[in-house]
Formats: structure tokens, C-alpha cells, sequence
């Protein structure tokens, strides 16, 4: 079984359905996506009705992002705040007026399946953002920290490289775990566009949102494949910019 981890898809389908394609992912493969499924580009419904599919054919773990968390509450409520609305917000409004009910309560039922972290055989972390527990994610005393945080990352950015692992100073997040797989803070922020790791943190958020690629990566090569950027495939739309 190969294990392959998917990065931040930002309602872009037509990108994450090349990626797929390109890794040559068969039904026995573990994808673990690391959540933001949906706000930015046109399809976020119909990346949801994708995923809700590809569970019964593969072995999928769907992990929680800040914009589904957004996401559940609005089917729940009908009610947004506008910062949502201007980051991407508004073009998931958009695609669910065309959603029928019964669609929707099937998207709530996924939306509310989804997991807040994965850590796998080889203690390796899946999250979609971060954590500040330094006992570790079981001990996080504020869970969306999970899907906010952006302090694991640029901790693992901003430290030493020379720095030895038995040091005292030693960041001791990142002393828990193998490794740690996380999206939410696209790498373009540093002006990239393919996964960047720091320390033991691999970030998987190549920007789809924006004008980048969406990325699947092989967790055990590094390997990894990505769509053409979203705003090409996309083009008469503005996604998050």
C-alpha cells in the first residue's frame, strides 16, 4: 500500500482530478487529504460529491480544513460572517443555491465525518494547519487550533539549521512526531510552488487557492504530482485573489 498525501483543493476539481490521474492512484492506495476542500474556485459542491465517491472505491482519510469548518456552519445555519464571504466564501455560496436538500444533508453528514488529525503507523501527523500543545495533539486545549494555526509552521521556517535535535532549544513540537504534513499556509507566501520542508514539517499547500497548483505527494518517496495552476484551468474566474 502506498500512502499519498493531498494538499489544500480550494473547490478546484478539474485540478484535483488530474492529480489523481497523474500519481496513478489504484484502489488500494491510503489518500489522506489534509482538508480545505472547498472556497475559492467554481466546484466546491462538486468537490465534495467527488470525495463523498472516491470513499467507497479507496482508502480515504479526510481531515478537517478552516474553510469546512466555515463550510458546516453555514448549511447549518444559512448565516456567514464576511470575512468568510471575502475569502472565498462567496463562491461556495454560489455553487450550494443550486445544491438540492438532500444533497446538502449528505455534504453536512461527510462535513461532520471529517477527522481533526491522522497520525499513522510510523508516528508520522497529518493536520491541516498546526497545534501548540507541546505535550502534543492529544493535549490541545483549543481544537481549531487544529485548522488556524499557523505558529507550527513558521516555527519549523524560522529555525536553526544548524540546530541539533538534543538541544535544549530544540523546538519540542517538532520532537513528537517523524514527520508533519500540513496545508493551510500556502507556500507561496515564500514564493514557492511545489511542497516545501522545513525541518520535519512538510507543507503540501501549493497555492491552488490562488494561482498555484494543487499537489498530491507519495509520503514514503516525496514524489510528487501537481495539476497545471488552478487559475488555467479555471479561467474566467478570480478564485481567492
Amino acid at each position: 500500500m502506498k500512502t499519498f498525501v493531498v494538499g489544500d483543493i480550494h473547490g478546484g476539481l478539474k485540478g484535483l482530478k488530474q492529480v489523481i490521474s497523474k500519481a496513478g492512484i489504484v484502489a488500494s492506495d491510503r489518500l489522506i487529504f489534509l482538508g480545505d476542500y472547498v472556497d475559492g474556485w467554481s466546484q466546491s459542491d462538486k468537490v465534495i460529491d467527488f470525495l463523498i465517491t472516491l470513499k467507497k472505491t479507496h482508502n480515504c482519510i479526510f481531515l478537517t480544513g478552516n474553510h469546512d469548518d466555515l463550510l458546516l456552519k453555514y448549511l447549518n445555519t444559512k448565516k456567514h460572517n464576511e470575512e468568510w464571504y471575502k475569502h472565498g466564501g462567496q463562491s461556495t455560496i454560489d455553487a450550494y443555491k443550486k445544491v438540492d436538500e438532500k444533497t446538502i444533508k449528505k455534504h453536512i453528514t461527510f462535513l461532520n465525518s471529517l477527522k481533526p488529525y491522522y497520525i499513522d503507523e510510523k508516528n508520522r501527523l497529518f493536520i491541516h494547519a498546526g497545534f501548540t500543545n507541546l505535550k502534543g495533539v492529544d493535549f490541545e486545549y483549543f481544537r481549531p487550533l487544529f485548522y488556524w494555526d499557523r505558529t507550527l509552521w513558521e516555527c519549523a521556517l524560522a529555525l536553526d539549521k544548524t540546530l541539533k535535535i538534543e538541544s535544549i532549544y530544540y523546538p519540542s513540537r517538532l520532537k513528537l512526531y517523524n514527520e508533519i504534513y500540513i496545508g493551510h499556509t500556502p507556500v507561496t507566501r515564500i514564493n514557492k510552488t511545489t511542497p516545501h520542508n522545513a525541518a520535519n514539517v512538510w507543507n503540501i499547500d501549493t497555492g491552488a487557492a490562488f494561482k498555484g497548483p494543487l499537489t498530491i505527494l507519495n509520503v514514503e518517496t516525496k514524489k510528487y504530482w501537481q495539476s497545471n495552476p488552478l487559475h488555467e484551468l479555471y479561467p474566467e474566474e478570480k478564485g481567492r485573489n
